[in-house]
């Protein structure tokens, strides 16, 4: 049995998640990568990734891995898979590696990025794959909020009332706010996440940027430890998983956070 890792892509709108679902007829990105390199295994495959998304939320860089006893080189996994995958999902990269990788389990980190669309009227092009708030957002207000979720804290009031991780725990290692615009880029890179927790952090931010909180207040919903006090959880369409992080020794293919119409690296953006 060989073990394969996989970079892939997709447009979240139209599923229920990532993960496959108990009951029939509910599309999901899992059940259709599944079937897809069932066909060119000519076995049944089950996948793991590194990070289960939400119903309509995107991703540009999860990856996953699962073993075959098929004899393909990496072309066959990517341009077969994608041949039988729907448009809305991609194969981007395939890469042998070592039985001890766990596409979920040896990752780092993970990096999110949630697209904001700041103007007074809502896009049509764009509605499933952005964020729209209509209000005015301050940058620097979010910024001065953002500083108060950098570190190790307990994210117990940013978590998704059914999340089901054993420990709130978790490490955010950078938060930073972009804008060209009225386009605004939540970046956020942590150890892992725990379920919403992104789209809480974007509701608070977008709560502090419009005047309703002060930039404290990110501070003072985190030391609660209550989801009550976090208000109103931003909607999915704006969110990407664009990247995970693994041990060097992986030597996995670099690519692109994504999504392919903003850059690569925000900084050059104020």
């Amino acid at each position: 049995m060989a073990r394969i890792a996989l970079g892939i892509e997709y447009d979240g709108s139209a599923y229920h998640g990532w993960q496959s679902q108990l009951k029939d007829g509910v599309p999901t990105v899992q059940e259709a990568l599944e079937k897809a390199l069932s066909q060119v295994a000519n076995h049944r495959v089950a996948v793991v990734c590194a990070g289960r998304t939400d119903a309509g939320v995107h991703g540009t860089g999860q990856v996953v891995h699962f073993d075959s006893d098929a004899e393909r080189d990496v072309k066959a996994w990517v341009f077969g898979g994608n041949t039988n995958l729907p448009r809305d999902i991609g194969i981007r990269w395939a890469s042998p590696v070592a039985d001890d990788f766990h596409a979920r389990f040896t990752a780092i980190s993970r990096r999110y990025r949630y697209v904001i669309y700041n103007h007074p009227v809502r896009p049509a092009l764009f509605a499933k794959h952005v964020s729209w708030n209509y209000r005015p957002l301050d940058l620097s207000l979010m910024r001065q909020a953002a500083e108060h979720l950098i570190g190790t804290h307990d994210f117990s009031a940013y978590r998704g009332v059914q999340c089901q991780a054993k420990s709130p725990i978790k490490t955010v290692h950078s938060l930073q706010l972009y804008q060209q615009g009225p386009m605004i880029v939540l970046e956020v890179e942590a150890n892992a996440f725990l379920m919403h927790m992104v789209r809480n952090i974007a509701g608070v931010l977008m709560a502090v940027g419009a005047g309703f909180q002060k930039p404290d207040w990110a501070a003072e919903v985190l030391v609660s430890k209550d989801r009550k006090v976090g208000g109103v959880t931003a909607p999915p369409y704006g969110l990407y998983l664009v990247g995970v992080g693994y041990p060097e020794g992986f030597l996995l293919p670099d690519t692109t956070y994504g999504p392919q119409w903003l850059p690569h690296d925000l900084s050059i953006w104020q």
